[in-house]
């Protein structure tokens, strides 16, 4: 079905392509949802984003075919299960450091047996229908952020956490919590002891039998990424991707400004472009 685009290409053995929200609008959410990706998560931790304007978000996703998720602001059984009930088939926890952890964000995602998740689908029923409830615990995902020290040493036992889909990491973070201040805080790291803890991480999540995902700045390194293996690449958000394309439009002009100018006036007249 539509909202099980994820799993479908993770079934085929194919990656996922992700797009992220960081924005309040059901507009960007639509025109976002219609560019290609297979999944687009909204950002409720360090977005501008409130519940009510994500499951606005959600409804304006529904005419695409890509899976809705949504990154929870933490590790909090309402949050989870609200934004399942508002129609998330995919779910990012932040923050999970050890095997504990990983277990109560296991059990939010799912009704009992399986888990702890409360009842009361009220709108996921209307978006895939009446018989949500039946097939729910085996359509949702969870994916445990990997961002810290305590995470790292607790790496092998998170990943084999049941009911844990896959690990999502987080590589700002993680840097952060790995070496402080030593480098520059951003996604796409290049330094061969972070390189290394992010292939540790791949190898630790598909030895136990798990997805990896990895959030990247750029298609180079998403395209990188998966040649190592990943299984879910995030590319930049919807904050990063207007604010490239409005600056490269704005030099783009300058430059031609310039050019123009050095062709009809003598060369002094450029340097104020």
């Amino acid at each position: 079905m539509q909202f099980q685009r994820v799993r479908d290409l993770w079934n085929a053995g194919k990656p996922v392509i992700n797009g992220w929200l960081s924005t309040s609008s059901s507009f960007v959410a639509e025109i976002m949802a219609a560019q290609g990706y297979d999944s687009v998560t909204i950002d409720l931790q360090h977005g501008f984003v409130g519940y009510e304007q994500a499951t606005a978000m959600l409804q304006a996703m529904r005419a695409s075919n890509v899976t809705p998720m949504v990154r929870v602001p933490w590790l909090d059984p309402a949050d989870i299960m609200k934004a399942l009930d508002a129609g998330a088939f995919g779910i990012i926890c932040p923050m999970i450091n050890n095997a504990e952890e990983a277990t109560r964000f296991a059990s939010y995602l799912r009704y009992p047996p399986q888990g702890l998740r409360s009842f009361g689908p009220t709108r996921v029923s209307i978006a895939a229908g009446a018989d949500y409830g039946k097939t729910a615990n085996e359509q949702v995902f969870g994916l445990a952020m990997i961002e810290t020290a305590e995470a790292m040493k607790n790496l092998s036992s998170i990943v084999k956490t049941p009911g844990i889909d896959g690990v999502y990491i987080g590589p700002a973070d993680l840097t952060l919590g790995l070496t402080g201040r030593k480098y520059p805080t951003g996604f796409d790291r290049e330094e061969p002891e972070m390189v290394d803890a992010i292939r540790t991480i791949l190898k630790e999540a598909h030895n136990a039998g798990i997805k990896a995902a990895l959030h990247c700045g750029t298609p180079a390194y998403a395209a990188k990424a998966i040649g190592w293996g990943f299984d879910f690449v995030t590319i930049s958000n919807d904050v990063r991707l207007l604010a490239g394309a409005a600056g490269q439009s704005v030099a783009a002009v300058r430059a031609l400004l310039g050019e123009q100018a050095s062709a009809a006036a003598p060369a002094p007249a450029k340097s104020g472009y």
